[in-house]
């Protein structure tokens, strides 16, 4: 077992790196509709805390939403804050107590599916908020309304795409990261 002092150590430089690398995954998106932020933010939850799950959704779409090459995200900001920061929070709940059963893998995946989903309809309302507020002719159910649809076939591929990364992936990040922290 680790010292305390290097079991500390050890979980400050991989949290930074986690942050460092989802930063980096957002902003140069090396395959387009398909990011990985959700998936480092959830396994960052499962192995340490929710806190540290959600600190790290928020502190990625914060920077993302100036670096981002798709532009800024202006006023939605604090809607990817909250969604990405629900997805990191839900995976200090989450119990992966066997690292390797395929129940895990299967639930990763309905997770990852069900917190995109979530995660689109919390972006797609603060986008729809402030289309309402400055299009003083449309109501904010008329601006959802339309958001959801124009939206839907990214929300849709975005939804696919983390289903397969939650469930390929989060067993296999959440065991590398214990491994690294000497649990």
């Amino acid at each position: 077992m680790l010292s305390n002092k290097k079991s500390n150590t050890r979980r400050i430089a991989l949290f930074s790196i986690l942050v460092a690398v989802s930063t980096s995954l957002q902003v140069v998106k090396p395959f387009p509709f398909v990011e990985f932020t959700s998936l480092l933010a959830f396994s960052t939850g499962i192995v340490f805390g929710s806190l540290f799950g959600a600190s790290l959704g928020a502190i990625v779409m914060f920077v993302n939403a100036f670096l981002s090459p798709w532009g800024l995200a202006g006023l939605n900001m604090p809607f990817q804050m909250v969604g990405m920061s629900i997805i990191g929070a839900v995976g200090g709940f989450y119990k992966m107590e066997n690292y390797s059963h395929a129940r895990f893998f299967a639930e990763s995946a309905v997770l990852g599916a069900f917190l995109t989903l979530i995660y689109y309809l919390i972006t797609n309302l603060g986008f729809a908020f402030y289309t309402a507020l400055f299009l003083s002719r449309i109501s904010i159910l008329e601006a959802l309304a339309l958001v959801q649809v124009t939206g839907a076939v990214y929300t849709l591929i975005y939804i696919v795409s983390n289903t397969f990364l939650f469930g390929a992936g989060a067993v296999p990040l959440v065991n590398a990261m214990r491994k690294l922290l000497g649990r």
